[in-house]
């Protein structure tokens, strides 16, 4: 063998020896982000999840409002991400605990009863104002002591929570997304699917609520998000008992 044919076998052995490696390598950070997200989402492999649906509160029939439909898509296709499998169930058929199967619920408790327990049992500190009847406090948030109405297709909110029930190993977590209106369910799912990497970077596999602004969605629709503060504590804190007022609106959920 002469010198250039051994050259030649020897080029040709360092690309694909450098080939080899780089493909493990990304290989293995590839893995290492799927093992960080499905322990985030609490969805290993094949693991069975809940989607819990809503329903449209404009309407006297069972139907869902066309922008929950996209959030649940959303939430669909990042379950699918994880290898993970989903079932969907109604937010008036779920007669079962949580802790035993990671669950996504959408809706504000105006529109889903699942979200009205879970708010109470995991959410003392928040108040959300379910009449119907127009007014400047409709679909207003309280968080603790602070108080968020929405100007509708201008400045609107969102609750986006991770909690668990306890400490126990291998409990899954519960997500929520509660928003004003439906467009807001979908702004949060947007960003929950955009930002887990840093929320799983900044809070681990623990629990947080985030309230988050959803700005014009008249013109920009979900995708203008700003996280306007980490209300983890205050949502989590019991309210004191309110004073009796007759002329309040806010109802506990």
């Amino acid at each position: 063998m002469n010198d250039d044919v051994r050259n030649i076998v020897l080029g040709v052995a360092a690309t694909g020896v450098s080939a080899a490696f780089g493909w493990l390598a990304r290989t293995y950070l590839w893995r290492r982000r799927l093992r960080r997200k499905q322990a985030f989402f609490g969805l290993p492999e094949n693991a069975e999840s809940l989607l819990v649906v809503n329903r449209d509160p404009a309407t006297a029939e069972l139907a869902v409002h066309r922008f929950d439909v996209f959030a649940l898509l959303e939430l669909a296709a990042l379950i699918k991400s994880c290898g993970a499998h989903v079932q969907m169930v109604t937010q008036d058929t779920v007669h079962q605990g949580f802790g035993e199967r990671t669950e996504f619920c959408v809706g504000g408790p105006g529109s889903n009863r699942r979200m009205v327990a879970h708010m109470a049992a995991m959410l003392p500190g928040v108040r959300v104002n379910t009449d119907r009847e127009p007014g400047p406090d409709r679909c207003a948030f309280r968080i603790g002591t602070e108080h968020y109405r929405m100007d509708p297709g201008v400045t609107e909110y969102v609750l986006l929570a991770r909690l668990t029930a306890g400490e126990r190993s291998g409990t899954r977590p519960v997500f929520l997304f509660c928003g004003q209106r439906a467009i807001d369910n979908q702004a949060a799912t947007r960003y929950l699917a955009r930002n887990h990497e840093r929320l799983h970077r900044k809070y681990g596999n623990g629990s947080f609520v985030l309230l988050l602004k959803v700005i014009n969605s008249q013109a920009y629709g979900p995708d203008v998000v700003e996280l306007v503060a980490d209300v983890t504590r205050a949502a989590r804190t019991p309210l004191p008992e309110p004073e009796t007022d007759p002329a309040t609106s806010f109802t506990s959920t």
